[in-house]
């Protein structure tokens, strides 16, 4: 049994394909980050990063419970424990690289772009700009990429294809303003047409669905999100 800490944003998007696709069991803990929750004691003792997603194998090696954070790790985790959405044994260095760019490139500039374009103050034009190039600059290269092939990695769907629809899912956020954000990137919209196509992603996209997250965006969503925006003592009380 697999103890997944969710939220519905795109980083934990992927770990729920993941576990869909795997037809893993799990139990689904819902941590709502625009109240605070990924900061409680007892989910820091989980992922002292204070993230999301987390999960707990409660069948970890040597049949102990293993914490897991960071999904690229829980999805390399996952993959090797249950041997499933790693393609070929050759593959494995594309995997890596390919992996590793998602996780430290496509989604991170997504996310600030985000940021930057929907939460941030205004006035704030370079930042603006920066991040949303080099979101586009991202989308690009990975464009480039599937100009000759189906999958990102070798010949087969893996972590990798489920890592980057996590991110891909929310395009419209991430290239505001674009009716068609995919548009100009006619190899990602034609792989992600057939990813989003497997029964499994829609059932990762209704995971929590029943559960109410809150939406509004106010002070205590703002300290809770962003607590490096206040002075540290102010940030740690809360007050």
């Amino acid at each position: 049994m697999i103890r997944f800490y969710y939220h519905p944003t795109p980083n934990p998007a992927k770990v729920a394909l993941f576990l869909e696709e795997a037809g893993l069991d799990y139990e689904l803990v819902p941590v709502d980050t625009s109240k605070g929750q990924q900061h409680d004691p007892e989910f820091r003792k989980i992922n002292p990063n204070g993230k999301v997603p987390a999960i707990v194998d409660l069948d970890g090696p040597g049949g102990q419970p293993a914490a897991v954070f960071d999904s690229t790790a829980i999805l390399l985790y996952l993959a090797e424990k249950t041997d499933r959405f790693l393609g070929q044994a050759q593959d494995r260095p594309q995997l890596l690289s390919w992996l590793l760019f998602i996780a430290s490139g496509l989604g991170p500039f997504s996310g600030q772009a985000v940021h930057f374009q929907y939460a941030a103050p205004a006035g704030l034009d370079y930042a603006v700009n920066r991040y949303r190039r080099e979101a586009e600059r991202h989308y690009q290269v990975l464009d480039d990429h599937l100009s000759n092939r189906k999958f990102i990695v070798g010949n087969e769907y893996t972590i990798a294809d489920i890592s980057a629809w996590g991110w891909l899912d929310r395009a419209a956020r991430v290239m505001k303003g674009d009716e068609d954000p995919l548009a100009p990137y006619p190899n990602i919209k034609r792989w992600f047409r057939e990813v989003d196509a497997r029964p499994a992603a829609a059932h990762a996209r209704a995971v929590a669905s029943d559960i109410e997250f809150k939406k509004v965006n106010d002070e205590e969503t703002q300290r809770a999100l962003f607590p490096s925006n206040f002075p540290p003592a102010d940030a740690k009380s809360g007050k």
